[in-house]
């Protein structure tokens, strides 16, 4: 049995290859939500959080009193953003402000501490993410995302911030899906050599750089979203 973590996801990546084979068209509305959580079987509340993954990376668009659509542009950089699930707590920018100062810091941590594997752990994850943007596969380019920052978050010295990043990773990986839908290829590309930067800098053992790599690339990936924290 799934967990209810994978649950969503599971549910998520079935839709997501609904669209991209066509099977749901742009433009289309889709199901109601009780026809969608019988035909994968699934709670409500886990299609709900379904939905809302695959509405943040811009594959789905929710019209007020018309319902979800699949989204005509997939991939391309978008004028509306999609809705933050977090605005009664914190803010998008509280949320990159954040990113910046821990992941920077467990970054600088990181350095010279990561074990071969690790690298290639890293390595293989930064090259996954370009061959899911090119089949647009983008929950998988997601993962792999989630993948790279964790490995680097595993090998940090403090044990404090290891655990308060688990504290916060689900509004952390959020803005790692809020910006796809205005991500054009440049930027992907660009994000792509910056992960490698910061792989160059902790195999060096480069601390202040691994840092100042990292702060740099959460940096561009906030402007994404229209944001300078």
């Amino acid at each position: 049995m799934l967990s209810k973590t994978l649950v969503p996801q599971s549910v998520a990546r079935e839709i997501q290859t609904m669209i991209n084979s066509g099977t749901l068209k742009a433009g289309e509305k889709i199901p109601s939500q009780r026809e969608f959580s019988q035909k994968f079987g699934i709670s409500r509340a886990s299609l709900r959080e379904a939905l809302l993954t695959l509405e943040t990376l811009g594959l789905l668009k929710t019209e007020p009193g018309r319902g979800t659509f699949v989204a005509e542009a997939q991939g391309r950089p978008s004028g509306d953003m999609a809705p933050w699930r977090y605005s009664d707590s914190y803010s998008v920018f509280d949320v990159f402000q954040t990113r910046i100062m821990l992941e920077g810091e467990i970054a600088r941590l990181s350095a010279g501490r990561l074990t071969q594997i690790q690298l290639e752990r890293m390595e293989r994850a930064t090259r996954t993410m370009e061959e899911c943007w090119a089949n647009q596969d983008l929950l998988a380019n997601v993962e792999a995302d989630l993948e790279f920052h964790g490995v680097i978050v595993s090998a940090c010295s403090n044990a404090m911030l290891r655990a308060l990043y688990q504290t916060v990773r689900d509004q952390l990986t959020e803005t790692q899906r809020q910006p796809i839908p205005h991500t054009d290829p440049e930027r992907m590309k660009a994000s792509i050599s910056e992960h490698r930067r910061i792989i160059a800098a902790l195999a060096a053992n480069d601390g202040l750089g691994a840092r100042h790599e990292m702060e740099t690339h959460i940096r561009n990936t906030a402007q994404c979203a229209g944001l300078a924290p």
